[in-house]
């Protein structure tokens, strides 16, 4: 006599919850390391101004984004205080106090943004900041 002979055969099956769990943590990845790729690109619409450039070899790069954070050469700066700015100028910038800042703030940027990184530049001791504007022939080349 056969118990349980009536049983029907068990087809086999692919559990997809795990396979689907791992695409999504990769494509939170994916999406997260692309976020901060395109904070490195930030795109500033420079003040216009008349008159002459002047080139620096190697400056050190201070921007200063339309919402008013602050970013050192790539690093972005966290808070948007004095000191948060004055500790990243100085792991990035090291000691050379010589060396050119060009300060890179976009047209819409607060004027107390602007004020707030030239006061920290110059409380370390950095003595050559160079504004950055964009010429009416620099804005005819960009259109093109």
């Amino acid at each position: 006599m056969r118990i349980g002979g009536h049983r029907p055969n068990d087809e086999p099956d692919i559990n997809l919850v795990p396979l689907i769990d791992v695409i999504l943590v990769l494509v939170i990845f994916f999406v997260v390391t692309a976020t901060f790729e395109g904070r490195s690109a930030l795109k500033l619409e420079l003040p216009k101004a008349n008159g002459e450039s002047t080139q620096a070899k190697d400056p050190l790069d201070v921007l200063v984004n339309a919402q008013g954070r602050y970013f050192v050469e790539d690093r972005e700066v966290i808070r948007d205080d004095a000191a948060s700015l004055k500790a990243t100028i100085n792991e990035v910038g090291g000691r050379d106090r010589n060396r050119a800042v060009m300060l890179r703030a976009d047209a819409r940027t607060p004027y107390q943004a602007v004020i707030t990184a030239q006061e920290a530049l110059g409380q370390l001791g950095y003595r050559q900041i160079l504004l950055a504007v964009s010429t009416p022939t620099e804005k005819k080349a960009a259109s093109k």
